[in-house]
């Protein structure tokens, strides 16, 4: 027998190109126009690509990790007992891509008066940095969360697997509250590597499940999400902002970097998620999709969401935000968790930017014209990662 008690979302919190906190998020993915510009923060002279989804005014990452904490606890109202017995999971980039800038040639500058990073190793006569263990430690202790950490590194499910993990401990009863914290700031490493291998988009635009589509655009994000019991909301007066009725993971092993174009591994994932929480494939209302704009990903992902639906797929409201906020690796499963949950509250469904018309490899009801009114409490947020990781997060509207 499944235990199917929903865990409960009751703080979330948010900072991406389009501003600071939740509601500025929703505002800018509602509005469907994305918010990629050029690159000030590095030099991109002689890349392919030159523009990302980026803030003008972001502080260190630790320090924007450590502010979107202790804004997603005050959203959910914790005291300062309730952080002490809570658990923190870290999903975040390892080495200087924790570092955000200022950069000079392309290589963070780094204040080492910083409480951050007095302890970090020097090697070579180069920057500082904390190993992401001590981060998380610095970061629980900072923000006054006495619980276990842990850190994900798994690339881009990584906030989505730390998600996954604190539900089911929640659920089996190993701890009452986890705060999820996840970040990724454009910086010129992974810019550069993206841009070599020629996954972004040249066109500077993200076209998810569109003809025409080019590829992927990288794009800042910080997000914190407050996981607890409905025993332990409960018990302290607190309100849901969602629930987490599902979650699901499962592997393609099909390829190191391409995933299985026939979907098995998302769509098992997907059921997965159903399967914990109870419910028909006839319940999601919407999907927020990995979707890149990739040529073989996007596909694969619609290939897994008929997998998975069945002969819903092409009824169920899709869209990627991706396409507005931008790629933000690590951090992106959380990023687009609190996009959904948002999107549930406020009763719109996000867009899909960068629309040309559709592919035949795509049949999906993407979501083009307009933000939709929703029509059903539940939402699938997917993401998928290289090595052919998948996840699927359920949640409901409270």
């Amino acid at each position: 027998m499944v235990e199917r008690a929903p865990v409960t979302i009751s703080g979330t919190y948010a900072v991406s190109a389009f501003g600071r906190g939740v509601d500025a998020l929703l505002a800018g993915v509602l509005s469907g126009v994305p918010a990629f510009r050029p690159v000030r923060r590095f030099a991109t002279t002689g890349r392919r690509v030159t523009v990302a989804a980026t803030r003008p005014d972001v502080a260190t990452l630790p320090q924007e990790l450590a502010d979107a904490c202790d804004a997603a606890c005050g959203a959910a109202g914790l005291d300062p007992a309730q952080r002490a017995g809570s658990a923190l999971f870290l999903a975040t980039h390892g080495g200087p891509a924790t570092l955000p800038g200022p950069y000079v040639d392309d290589l963070p500058v780094v204040d080492t008066d910083d409480p951050w990073w007095a302890d970090g190793e020097q090697a070579d006569g180069g920057p500082a940095w904390p190993e992401l263990p001590t981060l998380a430690g610095r970061l629980a202790r900072r923000c006054g969360l006495g619980g276990p950490t842990r850190v994900y590194t798994t690339a881009c499910v990584s906030a989505s697997s730390a998600v996954a993990d604190a539900a089911a401990m929640i659920r089996r009863g190993d701890t009452e509250r986890v705060v999820v914290v996840a970040g990724y700031l454009v910086e010129p490493d992974q810019f550069a590597l993206f841009d070599a291998g020629r996954a972004l988009a040249a066109d500077g635009a993200v076209r998810p499940f569109s003809a025409g589509r080019q590829g992927l655009l990288l794009g800042d994000g910080v997000a914190a999400v407050v996981l607890e019991s409905t025993a332990a909301l409960r018990a302290r007066g607190g309100s849901p902002v969602a629930t987490l009725v599902g979650w699901g993971r499962a592997g393609d092993a099909h390829h190191p970097c391409q995933p299985d174009p026939q979907g098995g591994g998302l769509a098992r994932a997907v059921g997965a998620a159903l399967h914990r929480a109870g419910l028909p494939a006839g319940a999601v209302g919407y999907v927020n999709a990995n979707a890149t704009g990739t040529g073989f990903s996007d596909a694969s992902e619609a290939a897994a969401l008929r997998l998975a639906l069945g002969e819903r797929a092409g009824q169920v409201p899709v869209s990627s935000t991706k396409a507005l906020h931008g790629h933000a690796l690590e951090a992106s499963g959380l990023l687009e968790l609190v996009v959904t949950v948002a999107a549930l509250g406020h009763g719109k469904l996000p867009v899909n930017a960068g629309w040309l018309g559709p592919d035949p490899a795509c049949p999906l009801d993407v979501v083009t014209a307009a933000p939709r009114p929703v029509t059903s409490r539940y939402a699938l947020s997917l993401n998928a990662a290289f090595g052919g990781a998948n996840t699927a997060l359920l949640v409901g509207a409270p």
